[in-house]
């Protein structure tokens, strides 16, 4: 082994760690981001992945790249010594599992085109994840959040139509994010919804949510469809932004924070997928069927939607010890 092979496979150090967190790093070499491309238009061509998970693996990749050069040629312990350094840093094992399956995809498709002999990730062991439970808000932080957005203005009207939406139908931000114009069908109170998998669904529209909604394609959703046309482009998503852009995640979670602290709730308690997990908890604590949450949370597998069932036992418990004489 060369002299760079064994400092590469040895441990990072404290100070090689710290640029991990700061992104004190150099850029990811150009032969590494070429497999990384070559990789990401295998698997959309073969699995059809969405482009989230594929952006999701490339910037994992990338970060690899960056603090181990040469992707084709490291070793297990090349891997360890990474993930150690990531450890040293306090990144949490979720973290670590999601770069491991980036990992495990990326090395799966270079043994089977012949490009490593071994995959150096075959010996690392799956991190040790717990189980926690949703962090859902109450019913009454709810009501507060989606006040805070009043809509008084196009954009409050927006913030609050989306909001009531995701409340409403239990939406994956990216969902939201991504709803086509026409997507809503409010004579019949439905909305479809293209979820994992490029799985459809349908969903049911209670009607405060209608009622916003169509406020916001009145009031709201043509001026920001105007700015679209004033820069010549097109105005093709849902919910749009004040030059008529689709709304991302970033946004969407940055209006999030800002409504929860004009509602006078802690921002660090709110996020958007907590008002997915407040959707669940709070159909189950009303009498909801499990089989039916599943549908509408678009799980795969009810063994993902039972976990709400912890959230909802929990809850009882806390009832019975309450009010109960022998609690």
């Amino acid at each position: 082994m060369s002299d760079a092979r064994e400092a590469q496979a040895a441990p990072l150090p404290d100070a090689a760690a710290r640029r991990l967190r700061t992104q004190a790093l150099p850029p990811a070499r150009p032969e590494d981001v070429a497999q990384i491309d070559a990789f990401l238009e295998a698997a959309w061509a073969e699995l059809g992945l969405a482009r989230h998970t594929l952006a999701s693996y490339r910037r994992d990749l990338v970060g690899v790249a960056r603090a181990c050069p040469g992707l084709s040629g490291l070793s297990g312990e090349d891997l360890s010594a990474h993930f150690a350094a990531r450890s040293r840093l306090g990144y949490s094992a979720r973290s670590d599992a999601r770069l491991l399956a980036s990992l495990r995809a990326f090395y799966a498709w270079q043994v089977r085109r012949g490009a490593v002999a071994q995959d150096p990730v075959a010996a690392l062991a799956q991190p040790r994840l717990g189980r926690p439970l949703p962090k859902a808000l109450s019913e009454s932080e709810v009501a507060a959040l989606l006040q805070a957005a009043d809509g008084a203005d196009a954009a409050g009207l927006r913030d609050r139509a989306m909001l009531e939406l995701m409340y409403g139908t239990g939406l994956r931000v990216s969902e939201l994010v991504d709803l086509p114009f026409g997507a809503q069908n409010l004579r019949q109170g439905t909305l479809r919804v293209t979820g994992k998998g490029s799985k459809e669904r349908l969903l049911p529209l209670g009607e405060v949510a209608q009622d916003w909604l169509q406020r916001y394609l009145t009031e709201a959703r043509p001026l920001f469809a105007e700015a679209a046309r004033a820069r010549r482009g097109t105005a093709l998503a849902l919910f749009l932004d004040e030059r008529g852009r689709a709304l991302t995640r970033q946004r969407f979670w940055t209006l999030v924070k800002r409504r929860a602290a004009a509602a006078g709730i802690d921002p660090r308690r709110v996020t958007p997928h907590g008002l997915r997990h407040s959707f669940a908890t709070h159909l189950l604590n009303h009498g909801a069927d499990l089989r039916a949450l599943q549908m509408l949370l678009g799980h795969a597998s009810l063994s993902t939607t039972q976990i709400y069932t912890d959230v909802a036992r929990g809850r009882l418990q806390r009832l019975h010890a309450a009010h109960h004489p022998r609690g």
